[in-house]
């Protein structure tokens, strides 16, 4: 595997790419490039993309404007066998798709491989979404007039993925779109282009028409600001940070179009009167520490009754030494570096300032050190303990490997830490009990819940937050209908 993987990135390195607008490969008007570096070697240039300007924004957003006139019309089963393709070819491309995905971004290959299989997966559903645009038609209340609502396209969509999901977050938004017959201006993450580029590249084997999905690469600054801004789109679907996000939606508001926005997590798993602390802690570690904690559903936080913290701590000590740190061709490695010096940076910031606040390490908290690859920027996987709700480890997004743990006198003191949160995204509950299990569902506030296991989505269940978790129309599942289109109402006289 790890001289497969290394061969393959040798081979395809150094590479310069362009955008892709109106079906076509073209450089940026500007004519300027910017290097992309490998997660494990920073040094190590992957490729060169487009830095791009506003005139090209502006040429991808009316090629997508061109082409929505005649893709709203196109049926839904050419839109089916289109996205149903695309899957076929992201599942016979996978290892390709994880190369590049586990080099830009530094999750290890098993994690890069499960992001393409879910890829396939919502890009299939999707295709089926193709056929479920659904409408009304209700009663009149005079003779002779039939009355009925339909659920046309929005039309042109402005996607912005984050670095951390590269290949999944972009299906997510295209694929729902190309099923409701919208099109779509892609604008990934300058952090993980080269996933976006081969995407489209599949897309456009998959016979997509030319405008349906146009890529521009660039800064947020050049690139992002022109695209929610500009007149002709009609919808913004953002992943990335809350501050952002709000940045965002204020700017959209502005223009009464729609946002579909996913944004930061400190997402809690509560453990109360549990019979098994060691399935408990297997499930909480996983989902702390997949992509070195970097995804906003990451459990973050642990907040366990009094009686029980003792042994899940235990546990989750155990099972955190289990994690072998690596780079992602180590067939043994199990969680990756972080995706560049600044996350690094900021990640070592926040366990001093933890140490600060009075909290204790009892696991990790240092710079892992990686035989043959000391470039990557690891950290040890950490566990903090004797941590306070109001503490900035037990508030702030990290975004990294850090795990802290809080301990309650009650159920009732245990949903209060939680929901003292300013964010709302997922949430999780250990628990033998129903009346706990109910009430904690029930009162939580985050818009998903997992009962006895841990914040694990599905390729077709709606996903989504409240508070600075999210706004607007939940996405994956049928509920993307919420943001793809819009109402309108038809009275017809016989």
């Amino acid at each position: 595997m790890a001289n497969t993987m290394r061969s393959w990135i040798e081979d395809h390195s150094g590479r310069v790419y362009k955008n892709f607008i109106n079906g076509e490969w073209v450089e940026s008007k500007g004519g300027q490039t910017f290097p992309l570096y490998e997660s494990a070697f920073p040094e190590k240039v992957l490729g060169y993309f487009p830095s791009s300007n506003k005139n090209d924004v502006e040429h991808a957003i009316q090629a997508a404007h061109d082409a929505f006139h005649l893709w709203k019309k196109t049926t839904a089963s050419r839109r089916a066998k289109i996205l149903n393709d695309f899957a076929n070819l992201l599942e016979r491309n996978e290892e390709e798709l994880a190369y590049i995905l586990s080099s830009e971004q530094g999750k290890v290959l098993s994690e890069s491989r499960g992001e393409v299989k879910r890829a396939a997966a919502e890009a299939r559903f999707n295709a089926g979404e193709a056929y479920r645009v659904t409408g009304m038609t209700i009663p009149s209340e005079i003779p002779g007039i039939t009355c009925r609502v339909i659920s046309p396209p929005l039309g042109v969509i402005a996607a912005i993925s984050p670095w951390n999901f590269p290949i999944v977050t972009p299906v997510r938004k295209i694929a729902p779109a190309i099923a409701y017959g919208c099109t779509v201006v892609l604008k990934p993450s300058s952090d993980t282009p080269w996933s976006a580029v081969r995407l489209i590249e599949l897309l456009q084997e998959a016979g997509l028409p030319q405008g349906v999905v146009n890529l521009i690469n660039g800064s947020g600054n050049k690139v992002g600001d022109s695209l929610v801004t500009h007149p002709l789109v009609k919808g913004i679907s953002f992943t990335g940070s809350t501050k952002l996000g709000i940045q965002i939606n204020s700017e959209a508001a502005a223009r009464l179009i729609k946002t579909q926005l996913e944004m930061g997590g400190k997402n809690a798993a509560v453990v109360a009167n549990y019979h098994d602390l060691e399935a408990a802690a297997k499930q909480i570690v996983s989902a702390a520490f997949t992509c070195s904690g970097q995804r906003c559903t990451a459990i973050s936080r642990v907040v366990v009754l009094e009686e029980q913290a003792n042994g899940l701590i235990d546990h989750l000590k155990a099972n955190m030494e289990a994690i072998q740190v690596g780079p992602a061709w180590e067939e043994k490695a199990s969680m990756g570096p972080v995706i560049n010096q600044h996350q690094h940076e900021n990640i070592l910031e926040y366990i001093e300032l933890g140490k600060r606040e009075g909290a204790e390490i009892i696991l990790g908290g240092t710079v892992a050190k990686i035989e043959n690859n000391k470039e990557g920027f690891y950290i040890s996987p950490t566990l903090f303990i004797n941590v306070h709700k109001d503490m900035r480890i037990a508030r702030d997004e990290i975004f990294g490997p850090v795990l802290v743990v809080i301990k309650a006198k009650s159920i009732e003191e245990a949903i209060e830490i939680v929901n003292s949160s300013e964010y709302g995204l997922a949430v999780s509950v250990f628990t033998d009990s129903l009346s706990i299990s109910n009430e904690f569902s029930e009162r939580a506030e985050a818009g998903m819940v997992h009962v006895n296991h841990g914040t694990a989505s599905q390729s077709h269940i709606p996903f989504g937050g409240v508070k600075n978790s999210g706004f607007g129309a939940f996405s994956i599942g049928h509920s993307n209908q919420d943001f793809y289109t819009s109402s309108k109402a038809i009275y017809v006289k016989a």
